[in-house]
């Protein structure tokens, strides 16, 4: 069974507790403490696996726990570490806080394998607390917790075309006639229940991936009939082959139903809606009225807007090589724009997690305020300060930790600079 949504919990590593022991020998004098650390806690990895292509493994197994680490022991013994967990994916997965629906990931493009939850760090033996003053400290510090989060993924399929249109007008007879895909095909609505994908070869030009998403009528940006569940397939595509019955085999107009479907498209997402499009006009093999032909209806009606119509037939074949070369030389006009859905949920900030210490220091030598620790390197690191988001959420960041607080309280004044590890910023307010 296709499935391209699911909700499931992930939980990391506990850290392992330090322990708290001491030498007992013979013949060793002034025994002291030895209690090893703990072990740190496994993390939470998501990895994209290409031979993966539906989430309905998640719909079996729903929670995913990585293991904890273990207490440290006597003799200076440090637990082991618990083992990472890796959750593997289709490309083209969203995965979301699931209270929220925030991005916290989005696998596609360069982006293969993140560590989404990291384990807990192991605590301290005692060892580490002896003092000239206290030789035999019976305490040890504990592990870190465990992270966890409920999860939402989405799997939005990557295709370079998207394949539109009312139920029944031949979208399947179309992609099983020029792409590898095998769909289910038959005479009644709703045959197509799923999202398929092909592969259409040329000769002489590239090949590109398309797309049939099904379930499209009107009302269906609001959750009519199966485009609700489905639309979100189209994100990713750069150009659009809308399909339409010529010959109104069913009794419809195919100029309202081009109208209505672009209205749906509009409303779910205006972005969508403007890329380029291309209008099949399928089963031309039907039509028997030669003296209103509706070709020359949909060719008056659209192609001075620049949509160009082909005249087709998915069953015969005629008219499908000038409408792919077309498309293969649209895709080759349009600009490749990795549609990637940007972070919005930051784990280790938004739960708590991150404690760690930071520095704001003065450098008189090299005349720049010096912003440093734990915390600072964890945050640039998952932190994209090129997008519009990532950056206001650094901007944040340094206001509600204090930071910009403690610079002010150095003296900083506009125009200086901040460095923070490899990065540098002139201070504005």
């Amino acid at each position: 069974m296709f499935a391209d949504r699911a909700r499931i919990y992930v939980r990391s590593g506990k850290g392992g507790d330090g322990h708290v022991s001491f030498r007992r020998e013979k013949y060793v004098p002034n025994g002291g403490p030895d209690g090893g650390d703990g072990g740190r806690g496994g993390d939470v990895i998501f990895q994209v696996d290409e031979g993966l292509n539906t989430l309905t493994d998640f719909r079996h197994v729903r929670k995913y726990k990585a293991v904890d680490g273990q207490e440290g022991g006597k003799r200076n013994c440090r637990g082991k570490d618990g083992e990472d967990i890796i959750i593997k994916v289709p490309e083209g997965t969203v995965i979301k806080e699931a209270e929220s629906g925030k991005v916290i990931a989005d696998m596609s493009g360069d982006n293969r394998r993140i560590v989404l939850l990291t384990g807990g760090r192991g605590g301290n033996g005692n060892q580490h607390y002896a003092t000239s003053t206290m030789q035999a400290p019976k305490y040890a510090q504990p592990g870190q917790p465990a992270r966890e989060l409920e999860l939402l993924l989405e799997l939005k399929m990557i295709a370079d075309v998207g394949l539109v249109g009312f139920p029944n007008v031949g979208k399947s007879t179309l992609l099983s006639r020029v792409t590898n895909a095998r769909p289910k095909i038959a005479n009644y609505h709703f045959t197509t229940i799923i999202p398929n994908l092909g592969v259409v070869d040329m000769d002489g030009a590239k090949g590109f991936v398309i797309a049939d998403i099904p379930g499209l009528i009107e009302g269906a940006s609001e959750g009519v009939g199966l485009g609700h569940e489905f639309l979100r397939h189209i994100e990713r595509t750069r150009v659009i082959i809308h399909m339409v019955d010529a010959a109104g085999t069913e009794g419809r107009d195919p100029i309202t139903d081009i109208y209505a479907i672009n209205k749906e498209l509009e409303e779910y997402n205006m972005e969508i809606a403007s890329r380029p499009t291309v209008i099949a006009a399928n089963k031309i093999d039907a039509i028997t009225d030669t003296e209103n032909n509706p070709i020359d209806a949909l060719k008056a009606e659209f192609e001075p807007k620049g949509i160009r119509v082909f005249p087709i037939s998915a069953v015969s074949g005629e008219g499908l090589k000038e409408l792919l070369y077309y498309v293969s030389g649209l895709l080759d006009q349009t600009e490749v724009k990795q549609v990637v859905f940007e972070q919005e949920y930051f784990p280790e900030f938004e739960n708590g997690y991150s404690n760690e210490p930071y520095t704001v220091e003065y450098n008189e030598e090299e005349n720049e305020y010096v912003v440093e620790g734990p915390r600072i390197e964890k945050m640039l690191g998952y932190t994209n300060l090129d997008s519009e988001k990532g950056f206001t959420f650094f901007q944040n960041f340094l206001k509600e930790t204090g930071i910009l607080e403690q610079l002010e309280e150095l003296g900083i004044q506009e125009g200086d600079t901040v460095r923070m590890y490899g990065l540098k910023f002139d201070y504005y307010k």
